[in-house]
């Protein structure tokens, strides 16, 4: 569980940042600060903490019997920036580590709890039998928003100057959160870092669910050994691709392992051994394409090779099932509207029609999938993502195929908006591949000082690569395997 808590929070990124210059001398009072209401909000009450190391101001605000609280964070060495703090699957915000981060960084933080509960709590969802819209228009994309405007009239108040330079920093939801940023609100941030995006939402939120519903449709459910097995052996035939032979494969869309290789196979397992049949391979191969509709076109890019397989199709002891919660509580909920309803009995018909009923009633509200992105780059606005391409979670091809659409709609796009793929990184952090370690840091120099990055700086505890800006990856040449300087983007 304390796994599961990790990979589904909020990333936490080293900042590594050059201050501005100190906002004051003196440390201002903490008070409260007089707050005008966005368009179409009430201001219920503006409450103010001292906390030990910095003023926290906590606003609560209302549109239609709902509460929304917004958490401004003011440090005493203010260098001048606001950052934004994004949630994790339901959770719109977070007061916990990335907060804490970004005020030890000299970061007046913002974050919003959009007045639902957040995690993976969805109780909010339902309202006499129908969806709640205020809530869900609080969390898709409202509160966001109204926590920026709200956070530089707080920073105003407390400090008696405005804020230089404002960023959003957020993974997974947060991401998605950026995203809507960028697209709705392009004068919000300066800068947006929004890594593992959950863009695409009601594509994403339905197509998690089908290693499950393969499963259940098949009548055949896989071990969790057995599904490692597979992606050990699709690692093991397409990891030097790349020129390297490091466990990673840098490239899954690439890689063109057929699971009935290993059919006939004898694996141990804790219960002794397991010989993998033909029934796990086409399982298995199904998870990797995605799913499908009544011809067998794809719906939403699959698994990717490489990644583990266990978190959408295995069982893990502590994490509510059947299925991928986000998902299933995506379908329970906001499709069709019966909490606790059991997803592991749709059909292939009826997972196929909820797909297209998400994308019919819900793109529109928090699909933030518009690659129309020319307001924030006329705003001056950059924008950074990085993506794992071992993400377990949020298979990284919808956020490829996101970037696609936006060159395709306004051509050359790296002027303002950079995609990096990390190999072998999981959901936002994690796996065996090079973490990023100061992608905030790499932004700040390009909104403040013009530098553009061409790469990402990453590395493991004994080893550093550098990441690629997409579509190039990453390829070895020569050299120290385990030196940056031994790669080229290619």
């Amino acid at each position: 569980m304390r796994r599961l808590t990790k990979l589904l929070a909020t990333t936490l990124l080293l900042t590594g940042l050059a201050p501005l210059a100190p906002a004051s001398a003196s440390t201002p009072t903490c008070a409260t600060v007089a707050v005008t209401a966005p368009a179409g909000a009430k201001i219920e009450s503006v409450d103010a903490v001292s906390r030990a190391t910095h003023c926290e101001i906590t606003v609560t605000l209302t549109h239609t019997d709902d509460h929304v609280k917004v958490v401004v964070g003011l440090p005493q060495n203010w260098t001048g920036r606001l950052q934004g703090v994004g949630g994790s699957a339901y959770a719109a915000g977070d007061t916990g580590a990335p907060f804490t981060q970004a005020l030890q960084g000299g970061y007046a933080a913002v974050t919003t709890d959009a007045g639902v509960l957040g995690g993976l709590d969805t109780s909010w969802a339902v309202k006499n039998g129908a969806v709640d819209q205020t809530l869900l228009t609080n969390f898709a994309s409202r509160s966001v928003h109204e926590a920026a405007v709200i956070a530089k009239q707080v920073v105003r108040g407390h400090y008696q100057r405005p804020v230089t330079y404002s960023y959003w920093n957020g993974c997974s939801t947060g991401g998605r959160q950026g995203y809507l940023e960028a697209q709705r609100f392009p004068d919000d941030y300066n800068g947006v870092l929004a890594n593992a995006p959950a863009v695409n939402w009601s594509q994403f939120a339905v197509a998690t669910l089908w290693p499950q519903i393969v499963q259940g449709n098949d009548g055949h459910v896989v071990g969790n050994c057995v599904l490692e097995a597979f992606r050990k052996a699709a690692i093991e035939a397409c990891d030097s691709q790349d020129g390297v032979t490091n466990g990673i494969v840098d490239r899954p869309d690439r890689c063109s392992y057929d699971p009935r290789q290993l059919v006939g196979r004898k694996i141990l397992c804790e219960g002794g051994e397991v010989v993998v049949t033909k029934a796990d391979a086409d399982v298995m191969r199904k998870i990797w394409d995605g799913p499908t509709d009544e011809r067998g076109r794809s719906l939403w890019p699959g698994l990717p090779k490489g990644a583990d397989p266990v978190w959408l199709a295995g069982t893990i002891p502590g994490f509510p099932g059947p299925g991928f919660p986000v998902a299933a509580q995506w379908v329970q909920n906001f499709l069709l509207k019966q909490p606790g309803f059991d997803t592991s009995k749709l059909t292939y018909a009826q997972y196929r029609d909820l797909f297209r009923q998400s994308v019919r009633e819900f793109d529109g509200v928090i699909g933030t999938s518009d690659p129309d992105l020319s307001a924030f780059r006329r705003a001056g606005g950059k924008l950074i993502t990085f993506v794992g391409t071992n993400d377990q979670l949020i298979p990284p091809g919808g956020t490829l195929r996101y970037r696609d659409q936006v060159e395709r709609r306004m051509g050359y796009v790296n002027d303002f908006y950079r995609l990096f793929t990390a190999p072998g990184v999981d959901h936002c952090l994690g796996g065996d591949g090079p973490q990023p370690t100061n992608a905030l840091g790499q932004l700040v120099d390009w909104v403040e000082r013009g530098k553009a990055p061409a790469t990402l700086t990453a590395a493991t505890a004994d080893s550093t690569r550098n990441l690629c800006p997409y579509p190039r990856t990453s390829r070895y040449f020569h050299g120290d395997p385990k030196s940056a300087s031994s790669y080229f983007c290619g």
